[in-house]
């Protein structure tokens, strides 16, 4: 299989496989560590890791930010560094003020992390970013199954030191991953391609002030003349390059925070329904959770011909306003007494929830850049992913009123979706303008 970007879009695959082994090492033992460990109550595990989530909302803005002002790579290793740092730090204390402070320090990485490795993709592999896109989150998804596993299996022992390992085994996955981010090479930077192009088209912007002649002495103007007309044509406007002052990006990201919901759908809403609500047998939870895996292996790729441009992302996202509404549905299905008919309804869903989740990602990722003035993709992109780290916070509330809601409220969870899906669809509608019309810059068009 070709790769897209080259040698380095194979290292970052590489570095997202690495990473999501270390996260899936900590995601299984996380809660088991800050008990047996850490000695902590379930009540402070909750506060902990939901102050610290909350924290980690400023990490995308910051992140895609910097990622506008300094080299990328370098910045995405230092972050990488910073997250094994913190997560060695959990190890020395059991103080709950001191491990709030560090877990939100590395919940900050986390999330800066994410938006600078999407940045990094997206410069590497231009305009194919969505078939990448689909390879890397098919990496990630290997990565946090082996993670996954591997806790599991070590967990059997069940003792402190084992929690410990894991913990450490987690920060191990950080340094590998800043070792090869800097083992890549530096992905070409929009803004300082713009720059470049705009000054090889126009040299004459780099030689003597406006109004001095290149012929006359300096500092003597050089007035127009009978056969020069003085020039009359105005600048074009740019486009906004703050997304803070960008109302049609900041919209877009509200309808973003709904649409990845389905995170929180897999990681609450469906356990927690299928236990308390339905009369499945609860051995199939686990089994859907690795449904959803599978799945995301064996489809996201071929997914991605459905974001190959942003025209086509656009249009994606009516199905996908049908796919969330079926999920919503199949929940409501699966209260039914009969366990073969809640199995089904479950696996329904699980499925539904899967396919809107590999929809929606070839989408956004295609859309999050292509709203995005190249000059400041880092900015942006910082703020789209505000989207998905509010969602982490907010999503357990949604899908948890909808199981107290009973049948009715995943019916209208399921809608409200599909509706969110319908109004981003106009919300992102071609306007003639840069944003859906104009192809990124690029090395080859230099």
């Amino acid at each position: 299989m070709r790769i897209p970007g080259g040698a380095d879009g194979r290292r970052l695959l590489a570095i997202s496989f690495v990473d999501r082994v270390g996260s899936g090492l900590w995601g299984a033992t996380a809660v088991l560590y800050f008990t047996y460990v850490a000695g902590l109550g379930t009540a402070e595990i909750g506060f902990l890791l939901g102050a610290s989530g909350a924290a980690g909302i400023a990490g995308p803005p910051l992140g895609g930010l910097l990622a506008d002002r300094v080299p990328l790579r370098p910045l995405l290793a230092a972050v990488q560094a910073v997250r094994a740092l913190a997560s060695l730090s959990l190890l020395t204390t059991t103080d709950l003020r001191l491990l709030l402070a560090i877990a939100a320090v590395g919940s900050l990485g986390d999330r800066a992390s994410s938006v600078l490795t999407k940045l990094y993709a997206t410069r590497v592999a231009d305009a194919e970013r969505a078939r990448y896109q689909a390879i890397n989150r098919t990496a990630a998804n290997l990565g946090w199954s082996v993670g996954g596993l591997a806790a599991a299996g070590a967990l059997t022992a069940g003792s402190a030191t084992v929690y410990r390992g894991l913990l450490i085994g987690d920060a191990l996955s950080f340094v590998l991953a800043a070792v090869l981010t800097l083992r890549c090479g530096e992905p070409p930077s929009p803004a300082r391609l713009v720059t470049t192009s705009e000054t090889a088209r126009c040299p004459e912007a780099a030689g003597p002030p406006a109004g001095t002649s290149a012929d006359s002495p300096a500092g003597t103007s050089a007035g127009p003349s009978a056969d020069t007309p003085a020039a009359t044509t105005e600048p074009a406007a740019e486009p906004a390059s703050n997304p803070w002052r960008d109302r049609r990006y900041l919209a877009y990201t509200a309808t973003e925070t709904a649409l990845f919901l389905d995170d929180s759908v897999f990681r609450v809403g469906l356990p927690l329904w299928a236990v308390k609500a339905t009369s499945a047998p609860h051995q199939l939870v686990p089994l859907l959770l690795v449904l959803n895996s599978v799945l995301v292996v064996c489809f996201q790729v071929p997914f991605a011909r459905f974001g190959t441009t942003p025209r086509a992302a656009r249009t994606t996202l009516l199905p996908l306003a049908a796919v969330f509404l079926t999920g919503g549905i199949a929940l409501a299905v699966s209260a039914a007494d009969s366990p073969w008919i809640a199995s089904t309804g479950l696996t329904l869903a699980a499925t539904a929830f899967t396919v809107a989740e590999m929809l929606h990602a070839t989408a956004s990722w295609e859309l999050s850049v292509a709203l995005a003035p190249p000059t400041a993709q880092g900015a942006y992109l910082g703020v789209h992913g505000l989207g998905q780290a509010v969602q982490r916070s907010v999503g357990p509330l949604a899908v948890t009123a909808a199981i107290t809601t009973g049948p009715l409220g995943w019916i209208a969870f399921g809608a409200g979706l599909a509706a969110m899906c319908c109004a981003q669809h106009r919300l992102v509608r071609d306007r003639g303008d840069r944003a859906l019309s104009v192809p990124s810059v690029t090395v080859s068009e230099h």
